[in-house]
């Protein structure tokens, strides 16, 4: 199984909007022998075809420029696999380093670009932790925190590990997208926090200083 760059547990679990809509098309097609009409308008064959014979002559490259980024994002993966206790279902080995630069040259390639850029980077690690989470079984049957709470409180806890109330957001960032949070959530959490006066985010947004930094620290 460590050969798959991704592993995604789907499971049937019962949702009332779903499960109608599902019913609903089923039945559908079943009645007109054809599948219902879409609100929207279908790419042409022709032009798909091309568009990937042009993706696969594409070769892009990592610049060394983002080799370091690369390296730092896997060391963290594992560092905080090592804190983890629950490490059963995955493992972070060499082949996942592998399976990152081959998702992100593959994310250049629907670019059609012949470089690899940081965000192709940050997009695979967020797609192979959100793959793990999957694999968890409380994932399936516990509610989640909502994204912009679990934000807050990855940073909150990285301020108190570091014993700094001053944070650089490049030494969070990418401990974010490698759990799995896209750049919007981020965003996101930072402008809601902000504006309830939790913490204050830089003119430049390099870094996030929480403004009762004695509390936060301390706890």
């Amino acid at each position: 199984l460590s050969r798959f760059d991704l592993l995604y547990l789907i499971l049937d679990v019962p949702d009332e909007d779903n499960d109608r809509a599902l019913a609903q098309h089923i039945t559908y097609v079943h009645q007109h022998c054809e599948p219902p009409p879409l609100e929207f308008d279908v790419l042409d064959a022709s032009l798909m075809r091309a568009f990937i014979a042009q993706a696969r002559r594409t070769n892009p490259t990592v610049p060394r420029e983002l080799a370091d980024y690369i390296t730092g994002c896997y060391v963290t993966m594992r560092q905080e696999e090592q804190a983890q206790e629950d490490t059963a279902f995955t493992y972070t080995t060499a082949r996942t380093l592998l399976s990152i630069l081959r998702m992100a040259q593959g994310l250049a390639r629907l670019r059609l670009s012949d470089t690899v850029v940081q965000s192709d980077v940050d997009e695979a690690l967020r797609l192979i932790n959100v793959s793990k989470i999957s694999l968890r079984e409380e994932s399936a049957t516990k509610h989640v925190v909502d994204s912009i709470s679990a934000i807050y409180t990855v940073i909150k806890d990285y301020s108190q590990k570091t014993g700094r109330a001053d944070v650089r957001y490049d030494d969070v960032r990418p401990i974010l997208l490698s759990k799995g949070f896209n750049q919007n959530q981020i965003n996101q959490c930072l402008h809601e926090y902000e504006e309830i006066n939790v913490w204050q985010v830089s003119h430049d947004r390099t870094r996030i200083r929480f403004v009762f930094a004695k509390q936060v620290v301390s706890r």
